[in-house]
């Protein structure tokens, strides 16, 4: 294949993320990476294992004098979320990326870059690929469907590992390492769509331009969700009226904050449809007055369609849809001030699904205090049976803790003084991470999580800076250079 990114080292590093991003890889689809991986292993003669749900571990012995080192775990998963631009024609089933190199910045066009957690991956590959590095024994383990709910790091048999020290590569901001997450799951609520036919004049409604984030490291910044605002203007539109939902959709992850959210209402009439109209352009000002600020792209339109029949969802249905999501919690609930406003528990209401035979609300509840989860679960549990739902829970993961003593933060800290002059900063994220599932099955584990830089994730405007992407590789060999002394 002909590589777009040129001229930058080592060479190998941007040569396998080229390589893996021509692979579709989202979550429940990594079959044919994880093929690839082990190929990569094999003809290299390395050990590899591949599990029955794709997990991939490859080991690689310690290079010429530090065989006498503790093994070291490096982990990244294989999948990612797949978010798209309105009008961007882009199978991720089928299709790898179309990446873009501009002014030292990687993306692709008009979707996710895939560098959560393609970063990793290529970092692993790279390490494992060069036989003139310095380390200990190395065990990198690849993961599967960590988007939706770590559920690959749940089911490798962890038995198979020899490391009580960790390097996850999932962080996403150069000089910083993060040493604590939060626990989360996903949280659906459910109902059978029950429709009937009409006829009448439909009125559709679309949300879209939010900037949207990941619902644990960008929740602290407020953004706008596609789903509550198109809630709020339904509620508007339909309360006390004769009219039916046509439909109501929006979101495509439950850890992803809305970006767009398309709705639609059957009036009786074509007056009543001429008055909700009008309703809603009215109310599309207002919002974008409220949130243009801080929303620069949000673009609110409403329009009129032609006279016709057409399933609708029956008023209660329509009517517990609508005001279940007006309801729903969301956002930041508990902050602690003695941490710099540090955000304990939130959740996002990720998706609004209306087609089907069941009509969906899905939440990513998180925190890093047990008790306030379950306050969560509580007021989503209420929610549900006041309108009629059942609940679904899946995709449960734990939390991981802070530890006072870890010999690999120190190792990290003192690395990357020595290569860049800096202190490296030291944070607890919002997020999910696997850490605190090999954590909970391996005693004694000590942990870190780091990265290169990469903003946007889980958006269309996922990025990442080649330059830092060199940096992180620097840092991750002289601290293995360092660990193969110990």
């Amino acid at each position: 294949m002909e590589y777009r990114i040129k001229g930058l080292q080592p060479e190998a590093l941007f040569r396998f993320f080229e390589d893996i991003s021509a692979i579709p890889r989202g979550s429940h689809n990594e079959k044919a990476i994880s093929d690839y991986l082990v190929s990569f292993a094999k003809e290299r003669g390395l050990w590899v294992n591949q599990d029955a749900a794709n997990n991939v571990i490859i080991k690689k012995p310690a290079s010429a004098g530090a065989e006498n080192a503790a093994p070291v775990m490096l982990q990244g998963h294989l999948d990612m979320v797949c978010e798209k631009l309105a009008g961007v024609e882009h199978d991720f089933e089928t299709e790898g990326l179309d990446l873009i190199v501009e002014d030292g910045v990687l993306r692709a066009n008009g979707t996710t870059l895939g560098g959560d957690n393609g970063a990793a991956v290529a970092l692993m590959m790279t390490v494992l690929d060069d036989d003139t590095l310095r380390h200990p024994p190395l065990e990198c383990v690849f993961t599967v469907c960590e988007e939706v709910g770590l559920d690959g790091a749940k089911a490798l048999d962890k038995s198979q590992l020899d490391s009580r020290t960790m390097i996850n590569l999932d962080s996403e901001e150069e000089g910083v390492a993060t040493v604590s997450c939060a626990g989360g799951m996903r949280y659906a609520l459910v109902r059978p769509a029950q429709r009937e036919e009409a006829h009448g004049f439909p009125v559709s409604l679309e949300i879209r331009g939010l900037l949207g984030g990941h619902s644990g490291s960008d929740i602290h910044k407020e953004r706008r969700n596609g789903v509550k605002l198109m809630a709020r203007v339904l509620r508007h539109l339909t309360a006390g009226k004769d009219c039916r939902l046509m439909a109501f959709d929006g979101g495509s992850k439950d850890n992803a904050i809305p970006r767009e959210c398309s709705a639609s209402v059957l009036y009786l009439n074509r007056e009543e449809a001429q008055k909700a109209l009008e309703a809603a352009q009215e109310l599309g000002k207002a919002l974008a007055e409220e949130i243009l600020p801080t929303e620069p792209s949000f673009v609110f339109t409403a329009a009129a369609g032609e006279e016709q029949d057409c399933q609708v969802l029956t008023p209660q249905a329509g009517q517990a849809l609508v005001n279940a999501a007006c309801l729903a919690p969301n956002g930041v609930r508990v902050r602690n001030p003695k941490q710099g406003n540090f955000v304990v528990t939130s959740l996002n209401l990720g998706v609004v699904r209306s087609a089907g035979e069941r009509l969906e609300l899905v939440f990513a509840p998180r925190s890093s205090v047990e008790s306030l989860q379950e306050e969560t679960e509580e007021a989503l549990a209420l929610l549900a049976e006041t309108f009629g739902f059942t609940t679904e829970i899946t995709g449960r993961y734990p939390g991981w803790a802070y530890a006072e003593h870890s010999p690999i933060r120190d190792v990290f800290c003192e690395s990357y003084k020595t290569l860049f002059g800096g202190e490296l900063s030291i944070e607890a994220i919002h997020a999910g991470l696997e850490c605190g599932l090999f954590s909970e099955a391996l005693p004694g584990l000590d942990a870190i999580a780091v990265g290169p830089t990469i903003r946007g994730c889980h958006t269309p405007d996922e990025h990442l800076p080649l330059d830092s992407f060199t940096r992180f590789y620097q840092l991750l060999t002289d601290v293995l250079a360092r660990l193969a002394e110990k």
